[in-house]
Protein backbone atom coordinates (compact mmCIF):
# COMPACT_ATOMS: atom_id res chain seq x y z
CA UNK A 1 0.00 0.00 0.00
CA UNK A 2 3.00 2.31 0.33
CA UNK A 3 4.70 2.07 -2.50
CA UNK A 4 1.27 2.26 -4.30
CA UNK A 5 0.66 5.47 -2.52
CA UNK A 6 3.91 6.53 -3.89
CA UNK A 7 3.35 6.01 -7.22
CA UNK A 8 0.16 7.62 -7.06
CA UNK A 9 1.71 10.71 -5.60
CA UNK A 10 4.46 10.76 -8.18
CA UNK A 11 1.93 10.28 -11.27
CA UNK A 12 0.30 13.20 -9.89
CA UNK A 13 3.53 15.27 -10.44
CA UNK A 14 3.93 13.72 -13.31
CA UNK A 15 0.83 14.52 -14.61
CA UNK A 16 1.07 18.55 -13.45
CA UNK A 17 4.61 18.37 -15.46
CA UNK A 18 2.70 16.93 -18.34
CA UNK A 19 0.09 19.68 -18.72
CA UNK A 20 2.03 22.66 -17.81
CA UNK A 21 4.43 21.50 -20.47
CA UNK A 22 1.75 20.73 -23.26
CA UNK A 23 0.39 24.21 -21.95
CA UNK A 24 3.85 25.88 -22.97
CA UNK A 25 4.16 24.32 -26.50
CA UNK A 26 2.02 21.34 -28.29
CA UNK A 27 5.13 20.67 -30.85
CA UNK A 28 4.58 16.41 -30.62
CA UNK A 29 0.62 17.08 -30.92
CA UNK A 30 1.45 18.82 -34.00
CA UNK A 31 3.94 16.57 -34.95
CA UNK A 32 1.62 13.91 -34.61
CA UNK A 33 -1.85 16.17 -36.46
CA UNK A 34 0.57 16.70 -39.49
CA UNK A 35 1.50 13.07 -39.85
CA UNK A 36 -2.27 11.48 -39.70
CA UNK A 37 -4.43 13.90 -40.74
CA UNK A 38 -4.56 15.34 -44.53
CA UNK A 39 -3.85 18.91 -45.09
CA UNK A 40 -7.48 19.82 -45.52
CA UNK A 41 -7.93 18.50 -41.75
CA UNK A 42 -4.92 19.61 -39.99
CA UNK A 43 -4.79 21.98 -37.01
CA UNK A 44 -4.25 25.59 -37.37
CA UNK A 45 -0.55 27.16 -36.43
CA UNK A 46 -2.85 29.37 -33.57
CA UNK A 47 -4.83 26.19 -32.39
CA UNK A 48 -2.53 25.35 -28.70
CA UNK A 49 -4.46 21.98 -28.11
CA UNK A 50 -2.44 19.33 -27.22
CA UNK A 51 -2.73 15.45 -25.60
CA UNK A 52 -4.21 16.55 -22.58
CA UNK A 53 -3.80 20.31 -22.34
CA UNK A 54 -7.58 21.77 -23.38
CA UNK A 55 -8.77 18.79 -23.84
CA UNK A 56 -12.11 16.49 -22.76
CA UNK A 57 -11.71 14.14 -20.36
CA UNK A 58 -12.23 11.23 -22.70
CA UNK A 59 -9.42 12.07 -25.15
CA UNK A 60 -7.52 12.83 -22.72
CA UNK A 61 -8.32 9.63 -20.53
CA UNK A 62 -7.73 8.05 -23.97
CA UNK A 63 -4.32 9.12 -24.32
CA UNK A 64 -2.76 8.63 -20.98
CA UNK A 65 -3.97 5.20 -20.52
CA UNK A 66 -2.56 4.15 -23.73
CA UNK A 67 0.81 5.81 -23.11
CA UNK A 68 1.26 3.93 -19.77
CA UNK A 69 -0.03 0.64 -21.91
CA UNK A 70 2.61 1.18 -24.70
CA UNK A 71 5.48 1.76 -21.94
CA UNK A 72 4.21 -1.16 -19.58
CA UNK A 73 4.13 -3.29 -22.55
CA UNK A 74 7.90 -1.99 -23.74
CA UNK A 75 9.15 -2.59 -20.09
CA UNK A 76 7.43 -6.30 -20.16
CA UNK A 77 9.27 -7.31 -23.43
CA UNK A 78 12.85 -5.26 -22.51
CA UNK A 79 13.31 -6.56 -19.04
CA UNK A 80 11.98 -9.66 -17.13
CA UNK A 81 9.04 -7.15 -15.57
CA UNK A 82 5.74 -9.05 -15.57
CA UNK A 83 3.76 -5.95 -15.25
CA UNK A 84 0.20 -7.30 -15.66
CA UNK A 85 0.76 -11.06 -14.11
CA UNK A 86 -0.04 -10.13 -10.88
CA UNK A 87 -2.36 -7.85 -8.89
CA UNK A 88 0.34 -5.30 -8.02
CA UNK A 89 1.22 -4.16 -11.69
CA UNK A 90 -2.58 -3.88 -12.59
CA UNK A 91 -2.87 -1.54 -9.55
CA UNK A 92 0.54 0.14 -9.89
CA UNK A 93 -1.13 1.04 -13.38
CA UNK A 94 -4.15 2.00 -12.21
CA UNK A 95 -2.64 4.33 -9.86
CA UNK A 96 -0.02 5.44 -12.42
CA UNK A 97 -3.11 5.93 -15.05
CA UNK A 98 -5.27 7.74 -12.33
CA UNK A 99 -2.74 9.75 -10.80
CA UNK A 100 -1.56 11.40 -14.12
CA UNK A 101 -5.17 12.30 -14.84
CA UNK A 102 -5.69 13.96 -11.23
CA UNK A 103 -2.87 15.85 -12.02
CA UNK A 104 -3.66 17.18 -15.37
CA UNK A 105 -6.84 18.69 -13.56
CA UNK A 106 -5.15 20.01 -10.40
CA UNK A 107 -2.72 21.67 -13.49
CA UNK A 108 -5.55 22.86 -15.16
CA UNK A 109 -6.85 24.64 -12.04
CA UNK A 110 -3.59 26.13 -10.75
CA UNK A 111 -2.55 27.59 -14.40
CA UNK A 112 -6.27 29.04 -14.84
CA UNK A 113 -6.63 30.40 -11.27
CA UNK A 114 -3.02 32.01 -12.00
CA UNK A 115 -4.21 34.06 -15.16
CA UNK A 116 -7.21 35.32 -13.16
CA UNK A 117 -5.39 35.95 -10.41
CA UNK A 118 -2.90 37.82 -12.41
CA UNK A 119 -5.83 39.56 -14.68
CA UNK A 120 -7.65 40.57 -11.42
CA UNK A 121 -4.36 42.00 -9.30
CA UNK A 122 -4.62 45.53 -10.51
CA UNK A 123 -8.08 45.54 -9.76
CA UNK A 124 -7.64 43.87 -6.44
CA UNK A 125 -5.06 46.48 -5.19
CA UNK A 126 -7.13 49.08 -6.24
CA UNK A 127 -10.26 47.81 -4.44
CA UNK A 128 -7.85 47.56 -1.41
CA UNK A 129 -7.02 51.20 -1.32
CA UNK A 130 -10.41 52.83 -2.28
CA UNK A 131 -11.50 50.55 1.07
CA UNK A 132 -8.40 51.98 3.08
CA UNK A 133 -9.45 55.15 2.12
CA UNK A 134 -12.81 55.07 2.84
CA UNK A 135 -12.24 53.57 5.75
CA UNK A 136 -10.09 56.70 6.75
CA UNK A 137 -12.42 59.65 5.12
CA UNK A 138 -15.26 57.31 7.76
CA UNK A 139 -12.89 57.67 10.82
CA UNK A 140 -12.41 61.09 10.25
CA UNK A 141 -15.78 61.99 9.50
CA UNK A 142 -16.88 60.11 13.05
CA UNK A 143 -14.02 62.07 15.01
CA UNK A 144 -15.45 65.62 13.55
CA UNK A 145 -19.14 64.75 13.41
CA UNK A 146 -18.54 64.13 17.12
CA UNK A 147 -16.62 66.83 18.19
CA UNK A 148 -19.13 69.26 15.91
CA UNK A 149 -22.25 67.73 18.12
CA UNK A 150 -20.52 68.20 21.68
CA UNK A 151 -20.03 71.80 20.66
CA UNK A 152 -23.17 72.53 19.47
CA UNK A 153 -24.74 71.06 22.44
CA UNK A 154 -22.70 72.86 24.55
CA UNK A 155 -23.49 76.15 22.72
CA UNK A 156 -27.66 75.34 23.30
CA UNK A 157 -26.78 74.67 27.30
CA UNK A 158 -25.08 78.01 27.17
CA UNK A 159 -27.44 80.12 24.71
CA UNK A 160 -30.40 79.02 25.96
CA UNK A 161 -31.05 79.54 30.07
CA UNK A 162 -33.90 77.52 31.61
CA UNK A 163 -36.77 79.86 31.84
CA UNK A 164 -38.67 79.28 35.30
CA UNK A 165 -41.62 77.83 34.62
CA UNK A 166 -44.84 77.09 37.34
CA UNK A 167 -45.46 74.07 38.80
CA UNK A 168 -47.88 71.93 38.21
CA UNK A 169 -49.95 73.51 41.52
CA UNK A 170 -49.29 76.81 40.47
CA UNK A 171 -50.63 75.71 36.70
CA UNK A 172 -53.91 74.55 38.55
CA UNK A 173 -54.25 77.56 40.49
CA UNK A 174 -54.36 79.96 37.55
CA UNK A 175 -56.84 77.95 36.37
CA UNK A 176 -59.03 78.03 39.34
CA UNK A 177 -59.47 74.33 39.76
CA UNK A 178 -57.49 74.82 43.00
Amino acid sequence: MGLELVIFIAAILFGIFLYWRESNGNGAYRFLNKIVNSKELQMSADNPKGFVYKQAFIPRLIFVVSFFLVIALVLEFLFPISVFASYDGISAFASIASGTLIGTYVAHFVIRSSKVIDEQSDSLSDYVENTFEKGKDLIEDLKTKDAKVVEEAKKEIENEPEEEKKSARERLKDKGLM
